[in-house]
């Protein structure tokens, strides 16, 4: 009897006003059990940072992609993050027989799929996916930072956070922002008019 092979995905990035939007598609090892996965974001950023190298090292396979600021612009954030969902199942080295999917969309990807409303905290191969996506955004965000530190998005990541407003405000909007997030679109607008 062949065991089913499972892969949990999740996304990262569909609230901030910047940057791309980043998913992770993990299929976990029974033989190499990994403590501790839960939803990424009850997780400090330096368990998630531990997390994320052992999910690395021990799962039997994982894939990260993103969608960029321009994928969400021109087709909509939740197009934006199942695109980035069905490249990182696309990217995995082993294929999985079922797709597990945290929230209530499932990304095309031509293989059996469900969606698991908070499924990133009780599906452990979610949950390493919802790990794997958050920690290779803020890393990327992190690095947009270093080009554009009058932003601040090593702070924030790129949310709509008073201090991010309060920077857009003062700079304006770099190419990093997404244009159709209203508080964007209505800067663009005010400095048209």
């Amino acid at each position: 009897m062949t065991t089913l092979i499972i892969c949990g995905v999740d996304e990262a990035g569909r609230g901030p006003l910047a940057g791309p939007v980043y998913a992770a598609a993990v299929i976990l090892n029974d033989q190499r059990p990994i403590s501790g996965l839960a939803d990424s974001k009850k997780i400090s950023a330096q368990r998630r940072n531990e997390l994320a190298i052992e999910i690395k090292q021990h799962a039997l396979a994982w894939a990260i992609a993103s969608a960029s600021v321009q994928e969400v612009d021109a087709i909509n954030i939740l197009r934006a993050s199942l695109l980035a969902m069905r490249r990182a199942v696309l990217a995995l080295q082993v294929q999985p027989h079922e797709v597990w999917v945290d929230g209530l969309h499932c990304p095309d990807t031509g293989l059996p799929s469900r969606a698991i409303v908070r499924g990133d905290d009780s599906v452990p191969a979610i949950s390493a996916a919802s790990i794997l996506a958050k920690t290779a955004r803020d890393a990327a965000m992190c690095s947009l930072h270093e080009h554009y530190p009058q932003y601040d998005f090593a702070a924030h990541k790129g949310y709509p956070t008073a201090a991010h407003l309060a920077a857009l405000k003062l700079h304006g909007i770099s190419i990093h922002h997404r244009k159709t997030f209203r508080p964007v679109r209505e800067l663009l607008q005010q400095e048209v008019s």
